[in-house]
């Protein structure tokens, strides 16, 4: 990671970190970084989007170059757009965080920007001279939402039978989300979606999946998509208020594409945080996985490096490259229903032969993340590892995005990730306090 460039663009407290300066100086680097004739740029719901969406492009606009100004839309939109052009795009937003957050994530022809670029965007940010030129045009464009479109006129989509809901976050996909559903059900039940810049992701979304629970429960509906603030992830609940995630959503489409002959080298890309339980379905389906470490960027990698069909993380990051090269809750939210109406099966028919292990996930704040390094911890690390065997998980790892480390143990005995749990926070956090 660089100084302003995390492992997901530059995220900060807007109007702190992320202020209107930072932003023009973004501006010009990219510029000065990539020589782009044109730039297009979305944002999400967040108070603070305009003022950085519109002093990125006033640094972009003062070096001569034009600006596509797509408004709302969803980073998977821009992803899409910035590849089909083969432009630069850019989306503001700080995905599934507050809303006081706020990020910006730079594409480059539809991939995320590497390292190399974002050092040198880095170098001109402290260092490089500002500059006036003739002023590019600003353009504002609706090209985005139908250039995006077009990839749901290609899946044929028919009216769906079941009962659906979905819930926007308050976020950055709440008005396309309303039109992609409206094509298949007129009576699909949208919330979260009056976004007033401050309640994004506030106790709805992919991360409080309680009120699109609460919503399926009251109205009897069939199923709830949950998405979350930039829009590319995805979490589902069915009919009795079970939650799906990432993990369970890419075993259903996995075992569908199989069946099909679509599913590439019959393998499927997950993360070192996946539940044991679905990889040990995946291995009675008889399909192949990868495990990545944790991050959409190394999940995409290996996707495209070895021309797979499917991948994601647990969180709801999903990518189904033969349909896009970005993950999309959206997307994968249509596709999901288009597979069931095709099978005439339920969500709990889908997943009958996976059983979920006892799964804990703790998150340790205002410790120093050098005590990774400490030999008790190392050693406590390795014990553990011994008593869990196979067909489980151990994984301890420090946040990219956050100060903190986060603990994740999953076995199928509940009592025994119980009790590694409490025994090793506890150690880290002694060990920790003697830094």
């Amino acid at each position: 990671m660089g100084k302003y460039f995390g492992t997901d663009g530059i995220r900060g407290i807007a109007f702190e970190k992320l202020n209107s300066e930072l932003a023009f100086k973004v501006g010009q680097g990219l510029v000065h970084t990539y020589l782009p004739k044109t730039v297009v740029i979305g944002m999400d719901t967040r108070a603070s989007s305009p003022m950085l969406a519109y002093s990125i492009a006033n640094g972009i606009l003062s070096l001569g170059v034009d600006v596509l100004f797509a408004g709302v839309v969803s980073t998977p939109m821009i992803a899409y757009y910035s590849k089909l052009h083969s432009i630069i795009g850019i989306m503001i937003t700080a995905s599934h965080n507050p809303f006081k957050d706020n990020g910006i994530k730079v594409f480059k022809h539809g991939y995320k920007s590497n390292d190399e670029d974002e050092l040198k965007i880095e170098d001109f940010i402290d260092f490089g001279e500002l500059s006036y030129m003739t002023f590019g045009r600003l353009t504002l464009s609706d090209d985005i939402r139908k250039s995006y479109l077009t990839i749901y006129e290609k899946m044929d989509l028919k009216p769906t039978k079941f009962k659906v809901g979905f819930d926007s976050a308050n976020g950055a996909n709440y008005l396309i989300a309303k039109d992609v559903f409206n094509q298949i059900s007129q009576d699909a039940i949208q919330i979260s979606n009056s976004p007033d810049g401050y309640n994004i992701n506030y106790h709805c979304g992919s991360t409080y999946m309680e009120t699109i629970i609460e919503l399926v429960k009251s109205n009897h509906l069939d199923l709830g998509f949950s998405f979350d603030g930039d829009g590319d992830r995805i979490m589902l609940v069915d009919s009795n208020g079970i939650i799906y995630d990432g993990d369970l959503i890419i075993f259903m489409i996995a075992t569908y594409l199989k069946k099909k002959n679509l599913l590439h080298k019959n393998t499927v890309v997950l993360t070192k945080m996946s539940n044991p339980g679905i990889l040990k379905a995946l291995k009675d389906q008889d399909i192949l996985f990868v495990l990545t470490d944790v991050g959409d960027k190394y999940v995409f990698h290996e996707l495209y490096t070895n021309g797979y069909t499917i991948g994601g993380e647990s969180s709801g990051h999903v990518i189904l490259t033969h349909l896009l090269h970005s993950g999309d809750g959206l997307l994968v939210a249509i596709y999901l229903l288009k597979i069931l109406e095709e099978l005439n099966l339920s969500l709990e028919k889908l997943v009958k032969d996976v059983e979920i292990y006892p799964y804990k996930l703790t998150n340790i704040k205002g410790i120093d993340k050098s005590v990774l390094k400490n030999e008790n911890v190392q050693s406590k690390i390795e014990s553990i590892k011994d008593q869990l065997g196979e067909n489980a998980l151990l994984l301890v790892r420090a946040s990219g995005t956050e100060s903190l480390i986060r603990v994740t143990i999953s076995s199928r005995d509940e009592t025994l990730v119980d009790s590694l749990t409490e025994d090793l926070v506890s150690l880290i956090q002694k060990e920790g306090q003697s830094l």
